[in-house]
């Protein structure tokens, strides 16, 4: 009598069912490669300065004067104005010549919801450093941090905030070349509350690149306002005004500040 024959066993999914998963990878792939792809109108890193004379109230001042000027209607209003809708924002804290942190790595914006989102990131960061002032190589840090950018950009910009002069590290107008020559812009934010002549040193030394400009800040109080426009500036790729008066101070009894806008040719 002969036996049946044994049923075959199957070691493996369906031949369709593989099919039909490759295909779904393959879909998955290829919408990450194309939302990676679209370009940014602006890449730009604010360079915060957390060196020895940036005591807590004044680094919370920076802090909530970031949060606040991104969550201004007329900032992400100037952003979806541009070509692509889009920027890309890093926010990095600096200090001596080690000490170069990233709180907000990469973050495209395109609108009030993902503006907020940096915002809120901001204000749970956490202090990251103090030490000497080392200007030169918080430039060079936030040129190497465009080597991790998702996304093409239209223009590459630089943004330094700080209250004095450096005091360690390479000297900052041998690092601005060398961004500017990479095609980068650096732009300023002096606070001169330390050091009043703080802006004509970060004239000649810091800023850089096809029009450039800084924005001093005659205190912490004016840091907020100071930011946000040179937010809008940036953004729109035009020159701030001339003059602008200060706005609110961005903490109940910080005082009232004096804001100044020149353009450095």
């Amino acid at each position: 009598m002969r036996r049946p024959p044994k049923p075959e066993r199957r070691t493996g999914a369906p031949a369709p069912f593989l099919r039909l998963l490759a295909l779904g990878f393959l879909l998955v792939l290829g919408l990450a490669a194309r939302a990676e792809a679209q370009p940014v109108d602006l890449a730009l890193v604010l360079a915060v300065d957390v060196s020895e004379s940036v005591n807590a109230e004044r680094y919370q001042l920076q802090i909530e004067g970031i949060a606040r000027a991104l969550e201004q209607p007329r900032l992400f209003e100037a952003i979806g104005a541009g070509e692509h809708g889009a920027i890309a924002l890093l926010v990095m804290e600096w200090s001596d010549r080690d000490r170069q942190t990233v709180t907000v790595d990469w973050t495209r914006i395109t609108d009030a919801a993902s503006a907020s989102l940096v915002a809120k990131r901001l204000r749970r960061s956490v202090r990251s450093s103090d030490g000497l002032t080392a200007i030169g190589d918080a430039l060079f840090a936030a040129q190497a941090s465009f080597g991790r950018l998702p996304w093409p950009a239209q223009r590459r910009a630089v943004d330094v905030s700080g209250d004095g002069m450096a005091n360690i590290g390479p000297p900052p107008n041998a690092a601005r070349d060398a961004l500017v020559a990479d095609g980068i812009t650096i732009n300023g934010l002096p606070i001169l509350s330390e050091e009043p002549w703080l802006e004509f040193y970060y004239s000649d030394y810091v800023i850089g690149g096809p029009g450039a400009f800084i924005i001093p800040a005659e205190d912490y109080a004016s840091f907020a306002e100071a930011m946000a426009s040179k937010l809008l500036s940036e953004i729109a790729g035009l020159p701030p005004a001339t003059r602008l008066a200060a706005g609110p101070s961005p903490s109940p009894g910080a005082g009232e500040g004096r804001l100044v806008m020149r353009q450095m040719q």
